[in-house]
């Protein structure tokens, strides 16, 4: 079987929620239907086209687990530094838009702070943060924003404690993390101006930790990657506050919204499921990865650089371009049985949320850490939590690289 993106008519636009516009507009947290039908019928990789600088790109969707595992796995044949161009987010610089050596010598400078051992000595300090900013919420007025008020400054927090950022400046963070994050032609000027902003600023940042180094991870950054480029440097950070604050709380938003929202079990919901039974809300949080993730519009894409077969015996040609899908990965019923059913008791769950191979989420654990401890502190301390307005009124970000609620208005 061989499939090309240039022998076939491409018509499919590619995130499926993007409008006439351009502009990506998920109408709330369910993944688009056809990444279950992909998945588990046809040869899973489907032609598609995206929006690039004005230009249809054409891109071939890989859908089903072992391939999109396989793409993931072997960057000597599936480039990411190959594909840059073809990224709606501008990457270059960062550890997104690199292979091979490179990509392992930067990544390199950081990934001792985010073992699971070195995480798990934080979580005392997760949790402090978490429980300050919930007493700071709770003691606000009714209704309050869950994503304003608790998601966003711990997340923020968290992360920003570890680089060593001052308070003070934190929120500005946020501010350029949303330009950053924008997604479609009409946002890449305000990425470029967000990341000239924060580089200009980290730039400092690292300079003055190479003559005072502290005990925090931006000292690290000054140190290990003093060789790189001085672009490589500024955009390690970046990546890490960005990624680290908008994904985590994103996902808090989101997975209080679906276990607010949803049926689970005799009629019950997923949080009223949870506070019967507390000890599952790490594995209902893998679950909840796994059908929600926070990425509106799959991985990053790769250039194929030889001739190649995937698992799926679906035939690939060099100079394709191939996108592969966690989200229909995560819906394959050759690893997931009724994969659409909210499951916590799913196990094993190997889902690909995090990505898999070189590229896996530098974050992954601090941001479970993070999930888990939040969730696990509002079942305990607002267990009679609710959503404020129906959840078909519930705002979700339009037009940007990371999915979730916009506000999450509740009350308890």
């Amino acid at each position: 079987m061989s499939v090309s993106g240039r022998e076939l008519d491409v018509q499919l636009l590619h995130p499926f929620y993007t409008d006439a516009d351009g502009v990506t507009r998920p109408p709330g947290p369910d993944k688009h239907p056809d990444y279950a039908r992909f998945a588990a019928t046809g040869s899973g990789v489907v032609p598609v086209v995206r929006q690039v600088a004005g230009e249809l790109v054409p891109a071939l969707l890989i859908c089903r687990y072992a391939d999109v595992r396989e793409v993931l796995r072997r960057q000597d044949v599936f480039s990411r530094a190959a594909a840059v161009p073809t990224d709606q987010i501008d990457v270059t610089g960062t550890v997104l838009g690199m292979d091979g050596a490179e990509h392992a010598r930067v990544r390199g400078a950081v990934k001792d702070a985010f073992t699971r051992s070195e995480v798990a000595r934080r979580g005392a300090a997760v949790r402090a943060s978490a429980e300050a900013h919930l007493a700071a919420m709770a003691a606000r007025e009714q209704p309050a924003d869950l994503v304003r008020d608790f998601a966003v400054p711990l997340a923020l927090d968290v992360i920003c404690d570890q680089l060593g950022l001052p308070h003070e400046e934190r929120l500005q963070f946020r501010r350029w993390g949303d330009m950053f994050l924008g997604a479609g032609d009409l946002s890449r000027d305000d990425a470029a101006r967000s990341a000239a902003e924060m580089g200009g600023y980290l730039w400092e940042q690292l300079e003055r930790r190479r003559g005072c180094p502290a005990d925090d991870l931006l000292s690290r950054i000054a140190t290990n990657a003093a060789d790189q480029p001085m672009d490589v440097q500024i955009k390690l950070p970046i990546s890490l506050v960005v990624g680290g604050w908008e994904t985590t709380a994103s996902s808090i938003a989101t997975f209080v919204y679906m276990l607010q929202s949803r049926p689970y079990r005799d009629g019950r919901t997923g949080w009223e499921h949870l506070l019967d039974h507390p000890g599952q809300v790490d594995s209902a949080v893998t679950e909840l990865e796994r059908l929600h993730s926070t990425a509106n519009g799959d991985d990053m894409p790769r250039r194929v650089m030889a001739d190649v077969r995937l698992p799926s015996g679906a035939q690939l040609a060099e100079g394709d371009l191939v996108i592969p899908s966690h989200d229909a990965a995560n819906r394959d019923p050759r690893v997931f049985p009724d994969p659409e059913r909210m499951d916590f008791d799913r196990d094993p769950n190997p889902h690909l949320s995090f990505g898999y191979g070189p590229h896996y989420c530098i974050g992954a654990h601090l941001g479970a850490l993070e999930v888990r401890t939040a969730l696990a502190l509002l079942l305990t301390e607002l267990p009679r939590l609710r959503l404020a307005v129906p959840p078909g009124e519930v705002p979700w970000k339009a037009g940007h690289a990371i999915l979730g609620p916009a506000e999450l208005p509740v009350t308890w």
